[in-house]
């Protein structure tokens, strides 16, 4: 499965928190390409420069400048993951991209009740934001 970023943030100690688009976040140690790869002694080097990261764009890896960079799988595959108060949720857009649904779809179950407002599915704003527990059980596995 292909996993997409949809944010990072640098905290202490060269480690970075990455939030996957299907509602799961990890922390990964940077520490350990130090010594595997030269090239990111840089990173120690520069904390203004590490603290620049931003995601890539497509959310296919992050990136600091042109010779710096991470996939989303080595990402993935690597970090550990932490508890935030948003595990399990993901943007209607992501959720249909995952599934390979239209959000129409998604829209047209919270009109029906097949998805239960304020259950599994939440509006903030403009944005709704559904449970992957909900999509789940409704829509089976991610494609």
């Amino acid at each position: 499965m292909f996993h997409k970023i949809k944010y990072v943030y640098p905290v202490p100690d060269y480690r970075l928190v990455v939030q996957f688009s299907e509602g799961v976040s990890k922390e990964y140690d940077v520490n350990p390409l130090f010594k595997r790869l030269p090239v990111f002694e840089a990173l120690r080097d520069d904390e203004v420069l590490f603290n620049s990261v931003k995601v890539d764009f497509g959310g296919c890896g992050i990136v600091w400048n042109e010779e710096l960079d991470l996939s989303c799988d080595e990402l993935w595959e690597h970090g550990v993951q932490v508890k935030t108060p948003f595990d399990g949720l993901m943007a209607f857009g992501d959720a249909t991209e995952i599934w390979g649904l239209n959000e129409s779809t998604l829209r047209k179950a919270i009109a029906y009740g097949k998805l239960k407002n304020g259950v599994d599915v939440c509006k903030y704003g403009k944005q709704w934001v559904i449970s992957i527990e909900a999509m789940v059980r409704e829509y089976g596995e991610a494609k």
